[in-house]
């Protein structure tokens, strides 16, 4: 009866492992499998804003990396391009102001001399 045991064992295993690496058809024991790529990159025919940074997640690795650092880093670049996104509109708009200004002077300065 032990004898029987083994052997129904060693049948078994043979089979699992016949099933696992394919019965030794095809180009290799397991197929290639292909790499697990970015599903949404960041988009090339805009800036970049926050919620482009708050939605992006990198694939994993078998020896990938650690997400709670890659998070980190990229909540940090999102809040500074949030913060120099703001501070570009705060500069655009006192330049507009500021050409405005200076145009609406052009316009008083030849009514003045015409008074003159």
């Amino acid at each position: 009866m032990f004898l029987f045991l083994v052997i129904a064992l060693a049948v078994v295993v043979t089979a699992a492992t016949l099933a696992v690496l394919g019965g030794g058809e095809g180009d290799g024991p397991l197929p290639e499998v292909a790499p697990e790529r970015l599903r949404d990159p960041l988009p090339p025919h805009r800036p970049v804003n926050r919620a482009d940074i708050e939605t992006l997640r990198f694939p994993l690795a078998a020896r990938g990396y650690r997400m709670a650092d890659v998070d980190d880093a990229l909540g940090r670049l999102g809040a500074e391009l949030e913060e120099r996104d703001a501070r570009i509109a705060d500069l655009e708009s006192a330049l507009a102001g500021a050409q405005a200004g200076a145009a609406h002077g052009r316009l008083e300065k030849p009514a003045a001399e015409d008074q003159q």
